[in-house]
């Protein structure tokens, strides 16, 4: 059995369009097997509108206890250098190379920190 929510993430949809269409709360794994196979119209017509440009589900990852989650990514998202668990102190994380500068972002799917280093412009 799997939940609506693991269904979302194996089809590729939003769990939003999971509810709208009726996916039940749980499936089994031939009901499942069954939408990967055949898929519905609504389903089809999902895949052919995608433009590749942003995922519909990432896979959050503890840089330091290995924690992973999925999520659906942001708008406000950039591309994270490392992701930790709120709980963890910054000195756990491997430092910024040398020249960079390192900005935190925080609520980042259910507990996550976002790090991300960049370049230092030069005066």
């Amino acid at each position: 059995m799997v939940t609506r929510r693991e269904a979302a993430q194996i089809l590729d949809i939003p769990l939003e369009m999971a509810n709208r269409h009726g996916i039940p709360s749980r499936l089994s794994d031939a009901e499942l097997d069954e939408l990967l196979d055949t898929p519905p119209a609504w389903l089809q017509q999902s895949r052919a509108n995608r433009t590749g440009k942003r995922p519909v589900w990432v896979q959050l990852t503890c840089t330091v206890c290995g924690f992973s989650e999925n999520a659906r990514p942001k708008k406000w998202w950039p591309e994270f250098t490392h992701l930790c668990c709120a709980h963890h102190v910054p000195y756990e994380l491997p430092g910024p190379d040398a020249g960079l500068v390192r900005s935190e972002y925080e609520g980042v799917g259910s507990r996550f920190i976002g790090i991300v280093d960049v370049a230092v412009p030069e005066a």
